[in-house]
């Protein structure tokens, strides 16, 4: 599939603090590449610039200086060779966990009748095929992250960046979607680039 490489990437914001305006450094001179088919953790305190990286590499974000580079071509901006899942899945209250999916795939240009099968297959994939007619308040909390894991995958992209996706769920749930994460892996063996804070999880999931 590729590699994804992040080159001296540093990041910068402005912030007001105390009424004056303070340039604060996230990322300094970051540099990794993740390769095919890899697992890699970025771990690490809460504000360590973690998620400005991930971000950075979805291209949610503009890094200062450096660039990221997936196979080869540098990152401007978003693209449907990456897909994100975060914290909390983000899912749009008023549609299905299907047309949730569906509503990526519709994004990339897919039509019916490919459209459908291609989420349906997915939500199987994440094991949510009996709740596909269900919406989000319908959803326990890591039924949800599936859902969002199937709307990122079912783009088929290079690379899948994760932003703490378990973190806000119990420990029983976290622990049965790790083993579901490495199951989905060894079967599409994309690029993930995991975010946590958790040392336990990344020895579990990481290379």
């Amino acid at each position: 599939m590729g590699e994804v490489d992040l080159v001296n990437v540093s990041k910068r914001f402005v912030l007001r603090i105390e009424r004056k305006l303070q340039a604060v450094k996230a990322l300094d001179g970051v540099s990794f590449s993740v390769h095919d088919g890899e697992i890699v953790a970025l771990i690490g305190p809460s504000g360590c610039g973690k998620t400005t990286a991930l971000r950075i590499a979805m291209g949610l974000e503009t890094a200062s200086g450096g660039k990221v580079t997936v196979d080869g071509r540098e990152v401007k901006g978003c693209g449907h060779d990456r897909g994100m899942v975060f914290q909390f899945a983000e899912l749009l209250p008023w549609l299905t966990a299907l047309q949730n999916v569906m509503f990526g795939l519709e994004m990339k240009g897919m039509r019916e009748p490919q459209l459908r099968a291609t989420a349906q297959r997915y939500l199987e994939l994440v094991g949510l095929s009996d709740s596909l007619d269900r919406r989000p308040h319908q959803l326990s909390g890591g039924m949800k992250q599936r859902v969002g894991i199937a709307r990122a995958l079912a783009i088929d992209p290079k690379v899948l960046l994760m932003d703490e996706p378990f973190g806000a769920l119990d420990a029983q749930t976290r622990e049965t979607m790790q083993a579901e994460l490495l199951d989905i892996h060894a079967r599409t063996r994309q690029i993930i680039l995991f975010v946590t804070h958790d040392l336990d999880e990344s020895v579990l999931i990481a290379d």
